[in-house]
């Protein structure tokens, strides 16, 4: 019977000694991809309660590979970046800062699982990106220890699942027992079984009024990556088959950057337009495919025209975009920041992701910090009003917070943050 990946912490181990055994179990990992294979070596894999992943269950694709493997084999992606922080807002020194216009840059992959869970809803969100020049680690590269379990959380936060593959720095320390690597791999195994344990936390609903359309190539994934980045939290839906349009909402529907649709997708996207949502479309001049006699204008900007469509409206930019983080506000812009699903502040290392509840009157907003524990309130809000939240997390004891009504929102203080916060609002 296949693994549910959605259940299991997976590594790669290239060091096939049974003696290793105990160090494997302490990082919290449930099953194993031995490289290379051996017969002893697997046998006491499971004969500790480990699972064995047998060869060539999970191949490691490129972005271009992906789309051509069948629908229903676990792959994994190998596009990733190695997560944290790789570029500091500042030059005080440190990577962390940002001045009043500039945040910290953060590397994260989350945007990767929501795509995968669009385009491949059939398959297992799978990341399986490594510490090479691929991800962005050059040989000089020194990556702390802890990054390891930051990379689980990044993937889990979002949906989905991460290969765990030790570099050969963190490998090497662990295998000589230095204090350090062996306490940031017994975080992780921490980590990792509270992950586990509150599974059901995530890969719920995204909930949010900004839906993204996203397709195979590279554009319409950075545009999500920095949709993320700016904490606007949109659904990702595949761009061959869009939702219908919900008469009862008015929505957000981003279709920038997109290959020319067919008709009735065409068709089908526009109709968002006509039921009361703002239609969102970027492309060349020449590719403007939402072009339609019943489009109205109502007002120009240099870089965009406002056209009146039914109840809604369709807001065509004049060419594709090439700042994803100019175009991620813009949406924020566009539903107001009233309408948003999450906010936070006092949190320029975070991306969070509002998702519905697993009772069904609540939500929940997943938080992951990609830089250094932050000591001071973050202040958060979401949509909706609740009378009770709850920070649970896998470091400290479950939290009670206090909670007040702003407007339609609820608003929450948290007292510090390390790599993982969920707030559970009832």
């Amino acid at each position: 019977m296949p693994l549910d990946y959605s259940r299991e912490v997976v590594a790669r181990w290239s060091d096939p000694d049974p003696k290793y055994i105990a160090l494997i179990k302490e990082g919290g990992i449930t099953a194993v991809l031995p490289e290379p294979r051996d017969q002893a070596f697997e046998n006491a894999l499971q004969n500790a309660g480990l699972k064995v992943i047998p060869q060539g269950e999970i191949q490691v694709l490129k972005l271009d590979e992906i789309e051509k493997a069948p629908p229903s084999t676990p792959v994994a992606l190998k596009a990733g970046l190695w997560p944290g922080i790789s570029r500091g807002g500042s030059q005080t020194g440190t990577d962390e800062t940002a001045s009043a216009s500039r945040q910290p840059w953060v590397d994260a992959n989350g945007f990767w699982v929501q795509w995968l869970r669009a385009r491949f809803p059939r398959r297992p969100a799978l990341l399986g990106y490594q510490a090479d020049t691929d991800a962005s680690v050059t040989p000089e590269r020194v990556l702390p220890f802890g990054t390891h379990e930051l990379g689980l959380i990044d993937a889990w936060a979002f949906g989905g699942n991460w290969i765990i593959s030790p570099e050969p720095r963190f490998k090497e320390a662990l295998l000589k027992g230095e204090p350090k690597a062996l306490d940031a791999w017994k975080e992780m195994g921490r980590t990792a079984g509270w992950l586990r344990e509150h599974a059901s936390l995530f890969g719920l609903p995204v909930f949010t009024e900004i839906t993204m359309l996203v397709e195979k190539g590279e554009e319409t994934p950075e545009l999500a990556n920095l949709a993320y980045r700016q904490n606007a939290c949109p659904c990702l839906a595949p761009a061959d088959n869009p939702p219908r349009p919900d008469p009862a909402r008015r929505l957000e529907l981003v279709a920038a950057n997109l290959h020319p649709p067919a008709a009735e997708i065409r068709n089908r996207i526009l109709a968002h337009a006509e039921a009361g949502a703002s239609v969102v479309t970027a492309a060349p001049p020449d590719q403007a495919w939402w072009r339609n006699p019943r489009l109205k204008p109502v007002r120009s900007q240099e870089d965009r025209d406002f056209l009146a469509l039914g109840k809604g409206q369709v807001v065509a930019y004049k060419d594709a975009i090439v700042d994803p983080s100019e175009f991620a506000l813009d949406l924020i812009d566009v539903i107001t920041h009233r309408r948003r699903a999450v906010r936070i502040w006092n949190a320029l290392t975070v991306i969070s992701l509002a998702t519905s509840s697993a009772r069904a009157t609540g939500a929940n907003v997943v938080m992951v910090n990609y830089g250094g524990p932050i000591r001071n309130d973050i202040q958060v809000r979401v949509q909706g009003l609740y009378k009770k939240a709850s920070l649970l997390r896998p470091d400290k004891e479950t939290v009670e917070l206090k909670v007040a009504k702003r407007g339609n929102t609820t608003e929450a203080f948290l007292p510090e943050l390390n790599k993982l916060g969920v707030v559970v609002f009832g």
